[in-house]
């Protein structure tokens, strides 16, 4: 199974990696104001183009809500940024068809469309102001001058069409690729080991015992119902469950049930913790059952337009791990991916030779690279500041600092905390201003929202924060 994905997972992740690099999360934030269509789809489009675990996604999703986006726009961002992947979909066409990761994309925009639609309506306006009050005082590890790194975003001077064209860039999209893979390697290695043994030692017959299967459509409701469950108790997310999503297909359950299992990855039991955490305990439930909800429904929607266009497959195709190796198209593959895979490792160990690396830092915990200006979380250890890519890499860290303290330094970055700033970044700083409700770095020229109170002009990020301000503009 791994043998026949290798050559799609290298792909997926070196998309990722470049896309993440290029593309600016401070304008992703500034865009997400309010929940109107056109933000929505930006939402959705911003989260494609952000693909990461969903860990990563969810504290990220966490990050933009706490400074003044939207919070259904940021549960879109973090839905596309998990379910709206090329590495999904290629994972899926390989392993069991190209109707999948058709269907991954088409189910997701349903799934997206019908989030918009229902969070708005039950979610208390009253509850989500006091979960982002909670989140700005209690913001895990927050040191106070999130300002002075703001700006700091890597080669900043540069539009990205030349940062594209240089080493320098691709560098910075190779650090991503690598600590993408980094972070993932477990929920890969326990998707395919569990995978292998489900499609190999579990019987049809325990399949077919917990998803009704001959039924009609009384199955394909069911299935779109239990599938997320089984996610739920799962524990693999991200694009470790689609080897799982394969040996369920082959044990039965049906197309629907799969599409809502894969869409799942964040109704894991360790993120419905997370979500507790981040927002509280009732609102935890509320976005849990909705996501629940819009899930369930998703997978039976794109069923049903399947089945009318008669795309969903009749009959599953053989084994769906690989039980023999020969020299084929897909020897090929893996091994021109496994040669340009050395050359992104070359240019991450050489970021720093290359003019790469700035403006970034490596969470030490489970290796993702992060820019200080996105970090979710941030603390200090014996007078060095780290930056961490989530909630949990943060909290085990200051569980064990000394642990993982010392595997601070990387190659192609400054360290932790440290950024080299040029001088083009200087002049641009000087002409920014503070919101002075997230504490982001605007352009006044650029801002989302602008204010007047005491005789002083003031620019914000976003709308929410200008409306944050207009209601209390004394605090």
């Amino acid at each position: 199974m791994f043998y026949d994905t290798l050559w799609a997972l290298v792909l997926g992740f070196a998309l990722s990696g470049a896309v993440q690099a290029f593309v600016s999360k401070g304008e992703m934030q500034r865009a997400l104001g309010d929940h109107r269509p056109g933000t929505i789809v930006r939402s959705s489009f911003f989260g494609m183009v952000s693909s990461s675990c969903s860990y990563a996604a969810s504290a990220l999703a966490k990050s933009l809500f706490v400074r003044g986006a939207d919070f259904t726009s940021a549960m879109v961002f973090m839905f596309a940024s998990t379910n709206l992947v090329v590495e999904l979909g290629i994972v899926l066409w390989l392993l069991i068809g190209w109707q999948f990761a058709v269907a991954e994309f088409v189910g997701g925009f349903v799934m997206i469309a019908l989030l918009a639609l229902v969070l708005p309506r039950v979610v208390d306006v009253a509850e989500l102001d006091a979960a982002r009050g909670r989140l700005r005082e209690g913001k895990a590890g927050a040191s106070g001058h999130e300002e002075q790194t703001s700006a700091q975003e890597a080669d900043s001077s540069r539009p990205w069409r030349q940062r594209i064209r240089s080493r320098a860039g691709w560098s910075d999209a190779s650090g991503y690729t690598i600590s993408d893979v980094t972070m993932l390697r477990k929920e890969l290695v326990i998707g395919f080991v569990v995978a292998g043994f489900a499609s190999m030692a579990v019987p049809t017959s325990v399949w077919q015992a917990l998803f009704l299967t001959g039924h009609g459509a009384w199955s394909v409701v069911e299935n779109v119902v239990v599938g997320p469950v089984l996610a739920f108790i799962s524990f693999v997310c991200s694009v470790g469950n689609v080897p799982l999503a394969a040996a369920l297909w082959k044990g039965g359950i049906s197309f629907g049930g799969v599409i809502a299992f894969v869409f799942a990855d964040l109704l894991a039991l360790p993120l419905v913790l997370i979500y507790r955490k981040f927002y509280g305990t009732r609102l935890a439930v509320r976005l849990s059952l909705v996501f629940w909800a819009v899930m369930s429904v998703a997978g039976l929607v794109t069923e049903g337009i399947f089945s009318v266009l008669k795309l969903v497959p009749s009959t599953l195709k053989g084994d769906i791990a690989t039980t023999h190796f020969g020299f084929n198209y897909t020897t090929v593959l893996d091994t021109l991916a496994l040669v340009a895979f050395g050359y992104l490792y070359y240019l991450y160990k050489n970021a720093s030779k290359l003019g790469g690396g700035d403006g970034y830092a490596k969470d030490v915990v489970c290796g993702m690279q992060v820019r200080p200006l996105d970090a979710p979380a941030r603390a200090e250890h014996e007078g060095r500041e780290y930056f961490f890519c989530s909630d949990k890499c943060h909290a085990k860290f200051t569980a064990q600092p000394a642990k993982y303290a010392t595997h601070q330094h990387n190659h192609g970055m400054d360290g932790p905390g440290v950024d080299r700033v040029s001088a083009a970044d200087k002049v641009d700083e000087a002409r920014t201003v503070t919101d002075p409700v997230c504490g982001m770095t605007v352009d006044p020229s650029a801002a989302a929202g602008l204010a007047s109170y005491a005789g002083v002009d003031y620019a914000f990020c976003s709308t929410g924060c200008r409306d944050a301000f207009t209601a209390d503009p004394a605090r």
